[in-house]
């Protein structure tokens, strides 16, 4: 058994899009814009788990992603090979965080804002 997909709600799917492939680097996996409709995955080719980017028009969602923002909780953990040189690019790039990496007794990590209601953390073992 394997993680196929999972979702996380944001405030523009299209936003989210471009801020997932053009920033972070995910790949398309699909895009159905007329649909408002898109999922992304890890790059580089490999059979990964499709992150659906998942419109936040239902309350239930809306109310879980904002009181997630809200309180600093980030909404997903994506792992990196080195999180200050991913905190050192993305900056660079605009991307706003929480603030600098920390380590700690599970690792390296940092927590940047996607723009699209979602805290995200990048986090190295």
């Amino acid at each position: 058994m394997r993680l196929k997909m999972c979702s996380i709600h944001v405030k523009d799917p299209a936003a989210a899009h471009e801020f997932y492939t053009g920033t972070l680097g995910f790949e398309t996996l699909l895009a159905l814009p007329e649909h408002n409709l898109y999922i992304v995955k890890d790059p580089g080719g490999g059979k990964s788990a499709g992150l659906l980017l998942e419109p936040s028009d239902n309350p239930i969602g809306a109310n879980y992603m904002n009181a997630c923002h809200d309180a600093g909780m980030p909404a997903i953990v994506l792992g990196v090979l080195d999180v200050r040189a991913e905190y050192d690019r993305l900056a660079a790039k605009g991307v706003v965080f929480q603030g600098e990496p920390t380590e700690g007794p599970a690792g390296t990590s940092v927590v940047l804002d996607d723009g699209c209601g979602n805290f995200v953390q990048l986090h190295q073992d």
